[in-house]
């Protein structure tokens, strides 16, 4: 199983939280525990909170890891809400990759594939919205919506006649081969990469969860921690830096005020990183999937 896993920008994960030599360290995407067991390695006084909301992905990390079984705490769930789930824990670092794993993109199972006989796309096989649903369900304003603000796709209107017109749509193969019969992408990748790309932040909320976790770390009583995001496309690295750069700013009074107003107090911390960190060539060329990942880090300091 650990072919179907490998960890993003591990080098520059452990570089970047390698000076954490206590506390506790919330993975909230553990995935097949590639980066969590790089991180139990680092420093054998820390602890691991290991969350992921899949529980085929959980299983096979607390197998990998049952050595470390006396220092980790597993937790099933979206991260959105984990640090209300670890209030009292002492928490000095908090790592979120939050890409799709190669296992869920491959199992065709999973309905994420562009030739999978499932038109699925949850990360939590709980979730009661499937891209079924949302294929053959949603309104054309709400598909054109969510075509446009998630796949960021210009002809998001074309498609989303094209979608209505051709229901019932009973699998991600025969979505796939519509779209790429029907489009005029000529970028250099499949085109129904964003079409996917936007059904599935939608079934996953997953611009929403982003939001929420970055929110809950901000309003926790947290003092001390690294905070390391990897993304792996725009919409989620905008969120990313937009929030990275409110909670560096001192003054959050509105642009028309003269003066400051607020106090002039209001940072948490400060960015690490003022760029993304991307993959290296080298990278890319082993892992070809990595190539779309930016990692941004903040240390907050209250």
């Amino acid at each position: 199983m650990s072919k179907f896993h490998t960890p993003v920008l591990q080098d520059k994960v452990l570089e970047y939280l390698k000076h954490i030599k206590k506390g506790t360290i919330v993975d909230c995407t553990a995935g097949f525990g590639g980066h969590s067991e790089a991180l139990l390695k680092l420093d054998q006084n820390t602890k691991l909170i290991c969350n992921d909301q899949d529980s085929e992905a959980l299983k096979f990390c607390q197998k990998r890891l049952e050595k470390y079984d006396n220092r980790i705490t597993y937790h099933k769930g979206n991260f959105e809400n984990i640090l209300d789930k670890f209030q009292d824990e002492s928490i000095t670092a908090i790592l979120a990759d939050i890409g799709v794993s190669s296992y869920q993109l491959d199992n065709l199972n999973r309905g994420f594939g562009f030739d999978s006989p499932k038109l699925d796309m949850r990360m939590d096989t709980n979730n009661p919205i499937t891209a079924y649903e949302i294929i053959n369900g949603y309104d054309i304003v709400s598909l054109q919506k969510i075509l446009k603000n998630f796949g960021e796709i210009k002809e998001y209107k074309k498609i989303a006649d094209l979608i209505v017109a051709s229901r019932p749509i009973n699998d991600a193969k025969q979505l796939s081969s519509l779209i790429k019969k029907n489009s005029y992408n000529k970028r250099g990748f499949h085109p129904a990469t964003l079409v996917f790309q936007a059904i599935r932040i939608e079934v996953n909320r997953e611009l929403e969860v982003l939001e929420r976790l970055l929110e809950s770390i901000k309003n926790s009583n947290i003092k001390k921690c690294t905070v390391v995001i990897i993304s792996f496309h725009s919409l989620e690295d905008r969120v990313v830096k937009h929030m990275f750069n409110k909670w560096s700013k001192n003054c959050i009074c509105p642009d028309y005020e003269p003066r400051c107003i607020c106090g002039n107090n209001h940072n948490i911390g400060k960015k690490i990183t003022k760029k993304p960190i991307t993959p290296t060539t080298k990278e890319q060329q082993t892992n070809p999937r990595a190539r779309s990942a930016k990692l941004r880090v903040f240390e907050i300091l209250r």
